[in-house]
């Protein structure tokens, strides 16, 4: 197949694209009115190339190059590839580059067409894209959008309509489980069967090979086990541990790759102390929970780490977005607030997330949890996400005292920011 038959076979399948059904995104893109880069970035199959796609369907005639097919992931074919796409869209002045971390320095391609007046968006499923060096030679002509598969809000909108509030709890459920990768849930494909080839697509593909791993099982022993126990807190050593990897540096190393992937995400201990917030332990989430649950062993009852992970994702979003930074709470009982949330150098809310307020022992651990983390960090919104309960309630822990706000979980998670 010549160069030419490549990018007109993406042009016949881009083009089947405007038939398929499009669920809006609750995402607003970056520099859309300016010259600057637009750099849409997310896990693979989030629903990146086809967000851009049907955006840029709206607005005019671009050309596209996706640069996950082998046979365009040269560099020194970029000339011919360039010219076919001129001859094949008439010239467009606008380019969509799909997958562009195939290509080595493809900042320095990027930088070039931009100077040639191309109004440029470029997706990529890593987030090593916007590392240092690349920050440096894009040198601030960029802004970059960050898509995770389907939040809860955008998955209600597969289901057509409007619930009541028993609706929505089931659909919560049902969410909690499948998580929110697009083709699922809009297909009739085998989930797990296609998530777990999917999360071994992106282990080899964007990490083994781009990265030349030599210990793949060691990889692919610590995303196993990751999978298997979101939610909980990690030191490194540990890990090191119990995966049999090498050495704690090759352990961090691999954590590294696995973050840019957008497979897993770590949140840091509270501290007001830098050095403390560094050297202490951190939670581990996984970008989906249909991930977790096709990866993962033993998550069938795990109700509780599900929701805390669909938190989690929620709030990290926002973290991408610049909104807020992230963090847990946990003090010397070993007594933790799941959520700590800071904005602007201030904590401004806490956040623990539990499914069974209606055992007294469990009610009151969370609770007293929260009253103390708002005494010592000073903030006043102490929420308690629930299955069920809607309430406020004032509450006094050893002269401490504090409101808390018990809010379905499937209401804070339709609008994560208006709480």
């Amino acid at each position: 197949m010549t160069i030419r038959d490549a990018v007109f076979q993406q042009k016949e399948e881009l083009d089947l694209r405007v038939h398929e059904r499009y669920i809006p995104r609750d995402i607003v893109m970056g520099g859309e009115k300016s010259a600057l880069i637009k750099i849409v970035i997310g896990p693979r199959r989030a629903g990146k190339s086809f967000f851009v796609t049907r955006h840029l369907m709206e607005t005019g005639s671009f050309g596209y190059i996706n640069f996950d097919d082998e046979q365009l992931a040269d560099p020194e074919k970029i000339p011919d590839i360039l010219m076919a796409v001129k001859d094949l869209y008439g010239e467009p002045k606008t380019l969509l580059l799909d997958e562009v971390q195939n290509i080595p320095k493809w900042e320095l391609l990027a930088n070039r067409l931009a100077r040639q007046g191309y109004n440029l968006y470029i997706t990529g499923s890593n987030a090593h894209l916007l590392n240092k060096e690349l920050a440096t030679h894009l040198t601030g002509r960029h802004t970059v959008t960050t898509i995770f598969p389907f939040s809860f809000e955008e998955y209600l909108r597969t289901k057509g309509e409007r619930f009541t509030d028993t609706g929505y709890r089931g659909f919560l459920l049902d969410y909690s489980v499948k998580g929110g990768f697009p083709e699922p849930l809009m297909t009739t494909i085998d989930r797990k069967d296609y998530l777990a080839r999917l999360f071994d697509a992106v282990i080899y593909k964007d990490i083994i090979r781009r990265y030349q791993v030599r210990s793949p099982q060691g990889l692919g022993d610590l995303a196993q086990y990751l999978s298997s126990n979101v939610t909980h807190e990690y030191s490194i050593h540990r890990l090191t541990r119990v995966t049999g990897c090498r050495s704690d540096r090759t352990v961090a190393k691999y954590l590294k790759y696995l973050e840019e992937a957008f497979l897993f995400f770590l949140v840091p201990r509270f501290s007001y102390k830098v050095k403390e917030q560094i050297s202490a332990n951190k939670k581990c989430y996984c970008t989906d929970n249909g991930f977790v649950m096709a990866k993962g062993f033993r998550f069938a009852e795990n109700r509780g780490s599900l929701f805390e992970n669909l938190v989690a994702v929620a709030l990290r979003q926002r973290e991408l977005r610049g909104e807020l930074n992230l963090f847990y709470w946990r003090n010397t009982q070993q007594e933790e607030v799941d959520f700590v949330v800071q904005q602007n150098g201030r904590v401004t809310a806490l956040i623990q997330v539990c499914i069974d307020t209606h055992d007294e022992k469990t009610d009151r651990r969370e609770v007293n949890a929260l009253i103390k983390a708002g005494h010592e960090t000073g903030c006043k919104k102490l929420l308690l996400l629930t299955m069920d309960d809607e309430c406020e309630t004032r509450r006094e822990w050893f002269g401490m005292k504090g409101t808390i706000t018990y809010i379905p979980l499937w209401k804070w998670l339709r609008a994560p920011a208006d709480w």
